[in-house]
């Protein structure tokens, strides 16, 4: 891994994982004919104050990720690559999750959310980690810790949130789910 990777624009760069991150938005909210549940929208003071600087650290991995070249046929591909798909795998189940549950007046407890409440975070951290080794790159592996820790930092205000917004069913399913795959309550 080297601290400044080649930068070259090309097919197979980390922008084809940017990309499918990134499609299943406006998809989920064709398919919830345009009233998707709240994805991102801060509530809280945290929220209002942090969600800018992730979308320009958002914005700058979309642009890095463009000039950002897999490193194929290296063992950093080969290693990153499973990573990734894992991640892939569990997002799209993830944004499954919300296309097939109903918008009601309550929270999504089905499907990956029996195991995790935030699943959407965890799968996404998985995958970053997972470019950032097949690319090679220390960049975007700093990316992709710092942005997630970010979304992690806000789980707590969006957790009240939902509290708020769901009660009592929210409150039974945070008594029942842990916080993050693999980390027990």
């Amino acid at each position: 891994m080297s601290a400044v990777p080649a930068f070259e624009i090309g097919v197979w760069n980390a922008w084809i994982f940017i990309l499918y991150h990134f499609l299943p938005m406006p998809l989920l909210m064709l398919a919830q004919g345009g009233q998707a549940r709240e994805l991102e929208t801060p509530h809280s003071e945290l929220e209002r104050r942090l969600y800018p600087i992730i979308m320009i650290l958002w914005i700058l991995a979309i642009i890095y990720s463009i000039f950002l070249p897999l490193q194929v046929g290296t063992i950093w591909f080969y290693v990153g690559l499973p990573i990734s798909i894992v991640g892939l795998i569990g997002y799209t189940v993830v944004i499954a999750g919300f296309t097939i549950t109903p918008i009601a007046d309550k929270p999504i407890t089905s499907g990956i959310y029996r195991y995790s409440r935030h699943p959407y975070y965890v799968t996404q951290l998985i995958m970053f980690i997972g470019v950032g080794i097949a690319s090679a790159s220390w960049v975007f592996l700093v990316f992709s810790i710092v942005y997630s820790a970010l979304h992690f930092i806000i789980v707590t205000p969006e957790e009240q949130h939902l509290v708020k917004k769901y009660g009592d069913a929210y409150r039974e399913y945070m008594d029942r789910t842990s916080r993050w795959i693999g980390i027990p309550k």
